[in-house]
């Protein structure tokens, strides 16, 4: 068999296709039970039909974007957010987003973080607790792993209920879906 150009990639290319459905969908599972387990905070309605994953640093411009474009969203309680926590963009990063873990209230420091991100965001901490530093190690890792290099890292389902990511700012096409 081979394509109109006569090169005869089809097959290789069906071939691939095939083996990525098989090897992708056990991994993305997998993946979802990792993001489900892993150490988040939550961002809306926690009864929401849409849940979605996002690896967030807090000094992110482009995390810091995602949040106020999906504000509609949160807001009408259709989707939660889950911030999977990570600092790897600057050197107070982990500090700031320890902040936010460590907080009497984790949703409000996010929140607070956010709202006052064009003026720096929240207070660092002076030291980060050893089971936090803990979190945010297994958190990067998972965000490795996953294989996302940069903030934000998304994933969620669709309708359909296939997992499905978007790494960087989603455009507002994206965002809608």
């Amino acid at each position: 068999c081979h394509d109109d150009d006569g090169r005869g990639d089809v097959p290789q290319d069906m071939a691939e296709d095939q083996l990525k459905r098989m090897v992708e969908e056990p991994l993305s599972e997998a993946a979802w039970t990792k993001l489900e387990a892993a150490t988040w905070v939550q961002d809306g309605d926690p009864d929401a039909r849409r849940i979605v994953y996002t690896f967030t640093d807090p000094n992110c411009p482009y995390c810091n974007r995602f949040w106020l474009a999906a504000r509609p969203w949160i807001e009408s309680g259709k989707v939660q957010l889950r911030h999977v926590m990570v600092g790897v963009i600057r050197q107070d990063s982990p500090a700031k987003a320890a902040a936010i873990l460590q907080a009497k209230s984790p949703e409000e420091a996010l929140t607070e973080n956010e709202r006052k991100h064009a003026d720096g965001g929240i207070h660092p901490l002076d030291t980060i607790d050893g089971d936090t530093a803990a979190k945010l190690d297994r958190n990067a890792t998972l965000m490795t792993e996953l294989g996302f290099g940069g903030t934000p890292a998304i994933v969620f389902k669709t309708e359909e209920g296939k997992i499905d990511t978007f790494a960087g700012m989603p455009s507002e096409a994206q965002i809608g879906a």
